[in-house]
């Protein structure tokens, strides 16, 4: 079964190509590698699967649902942007700034002409907003045409970078505790009033956050700030954020860099153990020792074009990667 499907994906940076017309599929169970030379576009097609870029041309789907595309028109795009939003929540604080000085204008009581009254009023209207602004995006559908990172999460889809990311100063149950955020349902006022449902929720969250800690082998480390952790456990602590999200399909940008031979042995025992979960897993690396040793296929990038697809045994031998990575003799 295809999982992920990527179709004429391209991605333009001014005059750079960065990806040209790449398809490519991941299928279910399996893992999936990504090689090519440096600057040959990987960490772009992640970038565009996870929402960070809008694709130039082309589009991307997930199980079976197109989940990303380019916009039609500079209209669409205006309205996918936070550039919307922001004019919208301005507009509608505005015309409660002018509501709130008229009824102030009107009325002698005290509460109404306080400076409490015209903020509430403000802060109000900047709430609605806010929601008038996501109304108009999910009754055009905009979040299924350029849906931005943390909804693709949502659809089940994690990754971690390849410059680590966490939050350094928060311990490692609580990094892996954030993982979880795009799960919750408690909402703000739940967290505010600490209903039944939240402080459920929030147990919830802390065991499952205890589980993944200890399947990455971090249980010990819990109540460690993540910027005191060892490099490797960082590594793994990015990871353990990422399963926290429920994914179907784990990316995983240059999960082996930086770590010694005997931390990218275990990183590789650890990877085939998440595909055993039932996780599919898409990784980029450049160490071909941990790529050709846990890839069910590869798909090989040079200057953001696919070159070649296969098994690694197919890829080894493929006369354009060796090309690639090691250039021809000169006639």
């Amino acid at each position: 079964m295809v999982l992920l499907e990527s179709k004429t994906l391209t991605k333009n940076f001014g005059g750079l190509v960065a990806v040209d017309n790449l398809d490519f599929q991941v299928h279910q169970g399996e893992i999936l590698g990504m090689i090519g030379p440096n600057g040959a576009g990987k960490t772009t097609v992640f970038n565009l699967i996870t929402g960070v870029y809008p694709p130039t041309h082309g589009e991307i789907s997930f199980n079976g649902q197109k989940i990303v595309r380019p916009s039609e028109s500079s209209w669409e795009a205006f309205l996918a942007s936070p550039v919307f939003d922001t004019v919208v929540i301005c507009l509608s604080a505005l015309m409660g700034l002018i509501l709130a000085l008229a009824i102030r204008r009107a009325t002698t009581a005290g509460f109404l002409t306080s400076v409490s009254f015209l903020a509430l009023v403000v802060l109000l209207f900047l709430v609605a907003g806010w929601g008038i602004a996501q109304l108009v995006r999910r009754l055009i559908k905009l979040p299924v045409l350029r849906p931005r990172p943390h909804q693709i999460a949502e659809k089940g889809i994690a990754r971690t970078f390849q410059t680590i990311r966490l939050f350094r100063n928060l311990t490692v149950l609580e990094n892996v505790m954030a993982g979880r955020h795009c799960r919750t349902r408690a909402g703000v006022w739940g967290a505010i009033f600490r209903t039944n449902d939240q402080q459920k929720e929030e147990q919830e969250i802390v065991q499952g956050a205890e589980g993944h800690l200890d399947f990455l082998g971090l249980t010990e480390t819990k109540d460690e700030l993540a910027k005191n952790l060892p490099y490797g456990f960082q590594r793994r602590l990015e990871i353990a954020r990422a399963l926290a999200t429920d994914p179907t399909l784990l990316i995983l940008d240059e999960p082996a860099a930086g770590l010694n031979e005997q931390e990218t042995t275990e990183l590789m025992a650890l990877i085939s153990q998440i595909r055993d979960t039932g996780i599919t897993v898409f990784l980029i690396e450049h160490d071909m020792k941990v790529v050709m040793g846990i890839s069910d296929r590869i798909v090989v990038l040079d200057n953001g074009a696919k070159i070649a697809e296969g098994t690694p045994t197919e890829v080894q031998a493929n006369p354009r990667v060796i090309e690639a990575y090691l250039g021809e003799e000169e006639e």
